[in-house]
């Protein structure tokens, strides 16, 4: 038992590391590579379910095996979450981001449901026993309610940047933008350096009555890092 507890924490911290790495990115994610993903998973999840149903792959195989997915996914989410927090906290006090009770309450309130569920399937609060597939699938569960709560749909204009998703745009990195349409701007920012750097573009929508504050504060970022725009553009030293 104590041999499975130690795995099973090496996992989690696998995970971790692995949703802390920055190579990882959810503007990566394109229809294909989700679909497909997505198909393997459940061919994976269908074979092994054939496999027990035949006998070929009993409880004390299936059990530990489910740990082992609940523990690492736990721990990629953990991980996820703390690079989000590390590059809020980067990118300093948000000066700006639509909100609303969809962007703002509802997500949040989500989060602390998906955190109180995720303690209670643990069911150390709770008369049933504590099992490594209830505590394991609880963490897992609790860390989704953290990544819920740290990640948000819309940008967040900050300080030093701009938090797309879990992508911090740094305001040197922003080129241009544009009105697009009454209520939605378009930014174009860049990816990369050097001989790597792509440009790429986003749409997010700005209410009526906050137009003239997000046109300040772009206004005054682009003021502030001109020279080094200009200096990245230019490809001069």
């Amino acid at each position: 038992m104590w041999i499975l507890s130690l795995f099973l924490a090496a996992v989690f911290l696998g995970g971790i590391f692995t949703g802390n790495h920055p190579y990882f990115s959810i503007d990566k994610l394109n229809k294909q590579l989700v679909l497909n993903t997505s198909l393997i998973i459940l061919a994976l999840f269908g074979l092994l379910l054939l496999l027990y149903n035949i006998g070929y792959f009993p409880q004390s195989v299936a059990a530990p095996f489910m740990m082992c997915v609940y523990s690492f996914a736990g721990g990629f989410l953990a991980g996820f979450s703390i690079r989000q927090y590390q590059k809020k906290k980067k990118g300093g006090d948000i000066l700006y981001q639509h909100r609303s009770f969809w962007v703002d309450h509802a997500p949040n309130l989500l989060a602390i449901a998906l955190i109180l569920f995720g303690i209670y399937r643990t069911s150390v609060l709770s008369d049933l026993p504590v099992t490594g597939i209830r505590v394991t699938s609880g963490v897992s569960l609790i860390c989704f309610g953290i990544f819920t709560w740290t990640m948000k749909a819309v940008p967040e204009f900050r300080e030093y940047g701009i938090l797309l998703l879990d992508r911090l745009i740094k305001w040197d990195d922003v080129i241009s933008w544009h009105w697009h349409s009454e209520e939605i701007i378009a930014i174009e920012y860049i990816i990369g350096e050097d001989d790597d750097e792509v440009i790429h573009e986003f749409l997010t929508s700005v209410p009526m009555e906050d137009k003239k504050e997000i046109e300040q504060i772009l206004a005054s970022k682009a003021d502030d890092y001109y020279e080094v725009r200009k200096k990245r553009l230019l490809k001069e030293d």
